[in-house]
């Protein structure tokens, strides 16, 4: 990819805001639009449409939350969204993800976390591991809060890749499932293509919630897994 990074900023901090603007400037990363709320976000992307949104979560008007579901509703080609936070475990960010976000990042994140998240998430990958997204599925699955759920039939899924959806939610790697399974690499990669177009979700930040809300893994099925 040759042409710049287009990225919008929605937080109702403006010291937030001139502070990644100043960070990705310098890593070659072009802020073609800001925004102080959610509204204002949904607008700014229909507008200019960024490859990412930098969203945070608590604005005034219209949330973060409710800004990322309209933003990734419906229409191709949507932007990745990476939810900003100063909570590792703000319950906002579990819906999020639900709804699409391809993950989550600090308020306090180095410049160098930042750059690397924004190119991460425009190749398609999602910014999470799975280790730490487990660790937002299975506080809000448990305590049943008011999320967004992603719910998906596995049916279609064939053994094997229902076997690597569940090692996939265990925080294996592509690496680590391909030694696992005794498999290629790019196998894996393959069979983890298939699953999300099967099941039709975004990445695989989204592959381990449906793993969690269907039960095909557990809490307590992944803490005896790593005894």
């Amino acid at each position: 990819m040759t042409e710049p990074l287009r990225v919008l900023l929605a937080d109702d901090q403006t010291l937030v805001r001139t502070g990644f603007r100043l960070i990705l400037g310098a890593d070659g990363i072009d802020v073609v639009a800001e925004a102080t709320n959610g509204a204002e976000a949904v607008e700014a992307a229909r507008r200019t449409r960024p490859d990412v949104v930098l969203m945070d979560v608590r604005m005034p008007e219209m949330d973060g939350l409710e800004a990322t579901r309209r933003i990734l509703a419906g229409a191709p080609d949507t932007p990745r969204v990476i939810i900003l936070t100063t909570f590792d475990l703000d319950r906002y960010v579990y819906a999020a993800l639900s709804a699409g976000a391809s993950g989550f990042l600090l308020k306090d994140v180095t410049p160098e976390q930042l750059t690397a998240a924004v190119r991460t998430v425009r190749t398609g990958d999602a910014l999470l591991a799975p280790a730490i997204t487990r660790r937002l599925v299975q506080r809000f699955t448990q305590q049943g809060g008011d999320v967004a759920a992603l719910h998906r039939d596995l049916a279609s899924l064939t053994p094997r890749e229902l076997e690597v959806l569940g090692l996939l939610a265990r925080g294996l790697s592509n690496a680590e499932l391909a030694a696992r399974l005794h498999l290629a690499e790019t196998t894996v990669k393959t069979h983890v293509a298939r699953i999300l177009a099967k099941l039709g979700l975004r990445d695989r930040v989204q592959a381990v919630i449906v793993a969690y809300e269907t039960g095909l893994i557990s809490a307590g099925e992944h803490e005896a897994a790593e005894q």
